[in-house]
């Protein structure tokens, strides 16, 4: 698959949109979505072994991602948009 710029625009987009989230929210929210998103690397590590997080460092660290870096980066944060506007929304509320 090639990533193209516009791509990373993407990747732009939703750390912006991320960024307000998170200043927006309160510690509870914050703390259910980490909550979450633990949960969800729980499953995937049970389902199909440990992701390699030398791997995401470099992803987070490159000056310039290469394609699969870039890839990431923009699914991560979509993950993260996504996540918040389930928990803000009170989206599985009744599991308290």
């Amino acid at each position: 698959m090639v990533f193209e710029a516009a791509d990373l625009t993407t990747f732009q987009q939703y750390y912006a949109l991320a960024d307000q989230v998170i200043d927006q929210s309160s510690k509870e929210a914050l703390a259910e979505c980490a909550w979450l998103l633990a949960l969800n690397l729980a499953h995937y590590e049970m389902r199909y072994g440990a992701l390699p997080l030398d791997e995401t460092l470099a992803a987070l660290s490159a000056a310039e991602p290469n394609d699969d870096q870039a890839e990431l980066l923009t699914r991560g944060m979509e993950n993260l948009v996504g996540l918040f506007g389930n928990v803000l929304s009170g989206l599985g509320e009744e599991r308290h």
